[in-house]
């Protein structure tokens, strides 16, 4: 009919559908579908509380399997009758839900679809439960919501005799209301993504051993859709899982070539792996603020997929990457650079989009990000972005890293980002000007929290990586080798640290001359270890030396220069004169508060040097008074919790037990390990020296078998973090033996002392003092035992040590608090200041600065380029 000019169409009426009755086409069932309880666990957490889930909402990164879990249960609910009418849409757009309502409600009312918004409306509408019309129990699934502005209007109501799954990557607020429970959908566990690797393999005639499958389902991070896509390929290519794992940790390959293209996907699926997160990062680079998602993606891409710290991504290093990758570039904020408050921003929108997970509130694991979608994020860059972006996050973990490591959980994190990044980019962490500072910070840190062969493990490597790419006398491959040297003095290989400190002074001496500063740091180092090998005489005219040339070089006022006053004065009460070694610290205690000022954390290491050698010259009570007043002054300037106030704190509570005070002791003891276990952890060298003197303390008291079992387990603790060969390790292995001999059983004390001189005597050599000791008590308890003729031979035996050991006969140098007090385990540094003719890079903070010693909180002289000298005050 024709009116004006107008053509009207008349749709012919359609019947009403009958029932049951599905719209819309469900998604095939994926082969070998697992199902998984996650959909149903809400309604039977509701359920206990009398309430009604009317709506889900399945929220889940790309490829956890939401569809296949949506379609999985809507069809059980088909299939057994519990519904009447079934609409199924692909809800990706507005406009795709708006069309999919339409033709249900073609479908139900006989609705005109030309006329789309018109017709979900009375398809909604209808939805809405009435009392005068016949109950129709249906269910609305809506795959795949893009934002939940696309529903604004389209909701399906809340009735009793509905039910409306909605699958989505997001997790906005706005999903949750009335009715409505988000359920997260997550990856396959362990068992069923093994489960499903075998199964699915099983299919084509494949039988992997569990262990093979076990190790490619962890590859591939748990996901599904990774998994079937791996397995496609697999069998495609003819491949077993340990040739395809092999491939895919070759990083000369990226996944998009280790998985099948868009041509040879399995079950139907629309998308590769590689570009299952494609439309979520472009639409979170479009929220605001606007351009920073992608940067931010990438920064996450290069560090740990299973936590990354908060305080990495808004450091200054973080915020200039992301102000030079922002696709706005200068035009954000009228040209302003990207703030911290825009990283928080950007890291709520990625997390709305699951593409990570972030958690406000933990600040060591602020972020966590699936190790595929960091896979497909870097392989998008190109090779000069990719190590641009390296540099630019082992620049913001090294910024973080604290001066002081008062939390173990942290450093620990901090580590395992610093190891994810030299997994993906060790190459970018090495140039032509030298090695990232980062990859000497986790060195340093693994020392520092007990780990001293693995600290070791790392130098190597690091001074082979050095050599092979820099040259043997550049100065880092030095550097890395003063590391090597230190750690194996630590270790309890005194010996083979003095070899390679001589080794290292030459070639240093070679390059840049006798008093170039690497090279009288090399000469503190061996002069170090000489005294701990047991020639205290030698590294005390080792160390007068060295002072003499510091203060011609540096000045008498030189952190190194006051440094070395220090060790003087400590090899001095080594060699016998506990006497002088107090006058000389209580000189340079002097001078440093001068220098440095009364409450400088440096000055307050001399100030506890003074206490600990008044109590090794005979005055206990005036040595635990002396640290207990430095304590609350170290309380006050550092806090309760810094390591070196509760180190302190334990060599009062020593000198404490020593001077007769056990009981108060040992209270001091129990509080203290309670603390170090939390801030530093249960395998802290210093924690574990706490556990040793409560274990002394319990002996003292008189219970000597209690006494005897710790010290069994401290020392099988030892043995696991620290080694056998370790000067802790052999001190606790010392009292074991003693305590058990007081314990009453002399003949266990006689096997164990037996067992001890040999390792000793391999460790430390069988003239040290520490090994004529032993020898000494080994005699002792065969006296006591009554073989009188063993006794007789390891006294003769002794003459010479007597020479050794001279007045400190009865003493073991190689104590905890040896290490610990006066400096023999300092942690493991970058050596000290570039000239020439060692050149090095010039760092942004070039200069001399004041930082931070990581164990304990000296100050350090930042020096010109790579590092700081690794020999400063020994606060303890």
């Amino acid at each position: 009919m024709a009116d004006g000019g107008k053509v009207v169409h008349y749709a012919v009426p359609r019947p009403a559908a009958s029932w049951p009755h599905q719209v819309g086409v469900l998604p095939r069932e994926a082969d070998h579908f697992q199902d998984r309880t996650a959909v149903e666990q809400p309604e039977q957490a509701v359920v206990q509380r009398s309430t009604v889930v009317l709506c889900q909402v399945l929220a889940g990164m790309g490829g956890v399997g939401k569809t296949q879990l949506a379609a999985h249960r809507a069809r059980q609910a088909w299939a057994g009758g519990g519904v009447d009418l079934l609409v199924w849409v692909s809800a990706s757009t507005r406009a795709a839900v708006v069309s999919a309502y339409a033709q249900a409600a073609s479908d139900v009312l006989g609705a005109d679809p030309t006329n789309s918004e018109h017709a979900a409306r009375a398809f909604l509408a209808w939805l809405e439960p009435k009392r005068s019309k016949p109950r129709c129990r249906w269910m609305v699934v809506l795959d795949d919501v893009a934002a939940p502005a696309d529903l604004r209007g389209l909701w399906p109501p809340a009735s009793r005799q509905g039910r409306t799954l909605i699958t989505t990557r997001c997790r906005d607020a706005a999903l949750i209301g009335s009715g409505r429970r988000l359920v997260p959908v997550g990856l396959f566990t362990p068992d069923e993504a093994t489960t499903y690797l075998s199964t699915a393999l099983a299919a084509h005639g494949r039988l992997d051993t569990p262990t093979e499958l076990a190790a490619l389902a962890d590859d591939l991070g748990y996901l599904p859709l990774a998994l079937s896509q791996a397995v496609a390929y697999v069998i495609d290519a003819d491949l077993d899982c340990a040739a395809y794992r092999a491939l895919l940790n070759d990083r000369a390959q990226t996944l998009a070539e280790l998985l099948p293209d868009s041509d040879g996907l399995p079950d139907d699926q629309p998308v590769t792996v590689a570009a299952a997160w494609a439309l979520s990062t472009d639409r979170a680079d479009r929220l605001a603020p606007a351009g920073l998602a992608r940067p931010m993606l990438e920064l996450t891409a290069a560090l740990d997929a299973n936590g990354i710290p908060a305080p990495v991504l808004v450091s200054p290093p973080a915020l200039a990457y992301l102000t030079e990758r922002s696709e706005c570039g200068a035009r954000r904020n009228g040209g302003a650079s990207v703030t911290a408050q825009d990283t928080l921003r950007i890291l709520r929108v990625l997390h709305r989009l699951s593409l990570i997970d972030h958690n406000p509130r933990s600040l060591d694991r602020a972020v966590r990000v699936h190790q595929l979608i960091q896979r497909v994020t870097r392989e998008a860059l190109t090779s000069q972005q990719h190590d641009r972006l390296a540099r630019a996050a082992a620049d913001a973990v090294t910024s973080t890293w604290p001066d002081v490591e008062g939390d173990a959980a942290f450093a620990q994190v901090l580590r395992a980002n610093t190891e994810a990044l030299t997994v993906h980019a060790e190459d970018a962490l090495y140039r032509a000007d030298g090695v990232h500072n980062v990859l000497f910070h986790i060195g340093r840190s693994l020392g520092q929290a007990g780990q001293v062969q693995a600290a070791i493990d790392h130098f190597q490597r690091l001074a082979r990586t050095a050599h092979n790419r820099l040259g043997p006398d550049h100065p880092d491959t030095l550097n890395a080798r003063h590391n090597v040297a230190w750690g194996r003095g630590v270790a309890g290989y005194s010996a083979a640290a003095v070899a390679a400190f001589v080794e290292l002074l030459a070639d240093i001496e070679r390059m840049g001359g006798p008093d170039h500063p690497d090279a009288l740091c090399a000469r503190y180092g061996l002069a170090h270890w000489k005294g701990t090998a047991g020639d205290s005489a030698a590294a005390v005219a080792a160390f007068v030396r060295l002072l003499a040339d510091r203060e011609r070089v540096l000045g008498p006022d030189h952190p190194d220069t006051l440094h070395t006053r220090c060790a003087v004065a400590r090899w001095r009460g080594e060699a016998g004169d506990a006497a002088a070694a107090v006058a000389d610290f209580a000189r340079l205690l002097t001078d440093m508060e001068r220098v440095l000022g009364p409450d400088h954390p440096s000055t307050l290491a001399i100030r506890h040097n003074v206490g600990a050698w008044t109590g090794r010259a005979g005055n206990a009570a005036g040595a635990a008074t002396a640290l207990a007043r430095t304590v609350a002054v170290r309380e006050r300037v550092l806090g309760a919790d810094h390591p070196s106030t509760l180190f302190t704190s334990q060599c009062s509570a020593h000198w404490q037990a020593a001077a007769g005070d056990t009981d108060a002791a040992t209270a001091v003891f129990t509080e203290l390990l309670a603390s170090q276990e939390r801030v530093l952890g249960p395998d802290h060298p210093h924690t574990l020296v706490t556990r040793l003197e409560l274990a002394a303390c319990r002996g003292a008291a008189g219970d000597a078998p209690e006494a005897v079992t710790a010290f069994a387990r401290l020392l099988a603790h030892q043995e696991r973090v620290l080694g056998r060969d370790h000067a802790h390790t052999l001190y606790t292995h010392h009292c074991l033996a003693h305590w058990s001999g007081v314990a009453g059983d002399a003949a266990a004390a006689v096997v164990a002392f037996a067992h001890l001189l040999a390792d000793r005597s391999r460790v430390l050599g069988p003239d040290h003092p520490d090994t004529v000791y032993t020898r000494e008590c080994h005699a002792q308890w065969h006296g006591v035992v009554g073989d009188t003729a063993a006794a007789a031979e390891l006294v003769r035996t002794l003459v010479d040590g007597e020479t050794v050991l001279g007045p400190h006969r009865h003493r073991i140098r190689n104590t905890p608090y040896d290490f610990y007090t006066w400096g023999a385990t300092r942690p493991f540094y970058r050596p000290g200041q570039a000239g020439p003719p060692l050149v090095r890079r010039q760092n942004p903070d070039a200069g001399v600065q004041t930082a931070t010693d990581g164990r304990r909180g000296r100050p350090l002289r930042k020096v010109q380029g790579n590092g700081v000298c690794p020999d400063r005050f020994d606060p303890e």
